[in-house]
């Protein structure tokens, strides 16, 4: 499993060929016709030409990945845990158990419910009431940009209706809807709902998630039934992780899916002008097909690694990604990202979607203090100090997750059932009011169970979530605050 939500990742085997993707862009994309195409750039050497491609193909990669992860996740006939038909919603409706295998790095600490939504007819979401419980939704569109967060933070508890539309909509907005317009014509709702683990708290959520509703807004106020789609041909399997497919394309197969997507479905933004000219020197040309054998042959074996290039950078990339604070990485950045492209491949590739750091931050660490591995044959401990807590707002929530490392990051299946130290704990101060956990395979003592996140006899790794981080000092956004080092005892 390596395909992430953030949190962590749906699991995905995919072939896709050629005939497959004509079949998708006709069943799923709709197409504009094509225009007269632009004459390649005879001035450009291989190597000139080689860049533009490895420019393009992280240009279009949040596109090509968010569609992907569409198609994966609503062209199916009833809902899932983790999928369910264009225009409706799935409900998660408990933390998955210790042995789940389906999402990689996922969360102990809020609900999932999703809905993918076709804007080709503008979709009306309405969420009820939420008071004392942090919720927040994400809105994601096809470019993997997320300006609008609907939530505890951003929006607020009153119960609330908004107006999704897609690009080109003119038309009378009903009283009592909150409007947003959208370049791209599908729209992932992204939602999390803080639940505790318990059957009592469980039942109170799910009644809340029962009320994320969405309806096409010639329903709205009507009674109306939803009927599922019909599941498309479209020539890939649901198991296969989206950078796996995207590599499966190869350079015709990618570039063609990017260009049926521009501007059919997704309208390149404004500051896009410089680079969607770039690209078509080499033949990269929105709404028009690319055909890599009518380039010459020396730039055609200039571009045949282009996939496998820039699938690298990107992982690369993910590594290095943020700053390091004490053996943490942490990353404040993302959402919304203007011509960076290259972080926004990046967070595509191995964090879609990025939440908007004022929602939420992740720092993860993989080593300790003194930047060895952390396994948990050793014993572990951080601490901190005296009114140094995590900043957060007193409405929110932070966390601490264990998770074992093996081509991801999992939970890890113990005695105590414990996935995550939090706020949510009965910790045991110490007398200076600090707090210390700690992170070891064996008990550190009964006294200290309380305050003891298991960990495998094996490397693993720590992520802290900060839900509503501080805005001002101490701030983990401005790195005010930082989360202290994991120390070996």
């Amino acid at each position: 499993m390596t395909r992430r939500l953030t949190e962590g990742g749906l699991s995905r085997r995919t072939f896709l060929s050629t005939t497959a993707i004509g079949a998708l862009a006709a069943a799923m994309v709709p197409i504009t016709a094509f225009t007269p195409a632009l004459a390649l750039d005879p001035g450009l050497t291989a190597a000139e030409a080689r860049q533009i491609a490895i420019d393009a193909y992280i240009y279009g990669y949040s596109l090509v990945t968010t569609d992907i992860t569409r198609l994966q996740m609503s062209n199916v006939a009833k809902p899932g845990m983790m999928s369910a038909p264009l225009g409706s919603f799935f409900n998660v409706r408990g933390y998955p158990p210790a042995t789940y295998r389906g999402v990689s790095a996922t969360n102990a600490d809020t609900l999932y419910s999703m809905a993918w939504l076709d804007l080709k007819e503008p979709q009306v979401f309405s969420h009820p009431e939420i008071k004392d419980r942090f919720f927040n939704f994400e809105l994601v569109d096809l470019w993997m940009v997320v300006k609008h967060a609907v939530g505890t933070n951003t929006t607020g508890t009153a119960a609330a209706t908004y107006l999704f539309t897609g690009p080109g909509w003119n038309g009378d907005v009903p009283e009592g809807m909150i409007h947003i317009a959208y370049p791209t014509r599908y729209l992932g709702v992204l939602g999390r709902t803080y639940a505790l683990d318990t059957p009592e708290d469980l039942a109170i959520v799910h009644k809340l998630q029962d009320q994320y509703k969405v309806v096409p807004l010639s329903a709205h106020g009507k009674d109306f039934t939803f009927v599922a789609p019909p599941v498309a041909e479209v020539g890939i399997k649901m198991d296969e992780a989206p950078q796996k497919v995207i590599l499966a394309l190869g350079i015709d197969g990618y570039f063609n899916w990017m260009t049926r997507l521009i501007p059919a479905s997704a309208v390149a933004a404004p500051e896009d002008a410089p680079m969607i000219e770039r690209i078509a020197k080499i033949g990269i040309v929105p709404g028009q097909p690319f055909d890599m054998a009518k380039l010459p042959a020396d730039i055609q074996a200039a571009l045949k690694d282009v996939p496998q290039i820039v699938t690298n950078k990107l992982n690369e990339n993910w590594a290095d990604l943020g700053k390091d604070v004490s053996g943490w990485r942490v990353t404040s950045t993302g959402a919304v990202y203007g011509t960076d492209y290259l972080t926004r491949a990046t967070w595509a590739s191995n964090g879609w979607p990025s939440q908007q750091p004022e929602v939420s931050v992740y720092p993860t660490t993989y080593v300790d203090s003194t930047g060895t591995k952390l396994n948990g044959k050793n014993g572990y401990t951080l601490t901190f100090k005296k009114g140094e807590m995590p900043p957060v707002n007193p409405m929110a929530f932070w966390s601490i997750t264990m998770y074992q490392i093996d081509n991801g990051l999992w939970f890890y299946p113990n005695q105590l059932k414990r996935l995550t130290l939090s706020t949510r704990n009965a910790f045991q101060y110490n007398d200076d009011g600090s707090l210390t956990l700690y992170f070891q395979n064996e008990s550190p003592g009964a006294d200290k169970e309380s305050n003891w996140l298991p960990a495998p006899a094996a490397p693993f790794a720590l992520t802290m979530r900060l839900y509503w981080p501080n805005r001002t000092p101490p701030s983990i956004l401005d790195g005010s605050w930082g989360p202290p080092p994991v120390i070996r005892r």
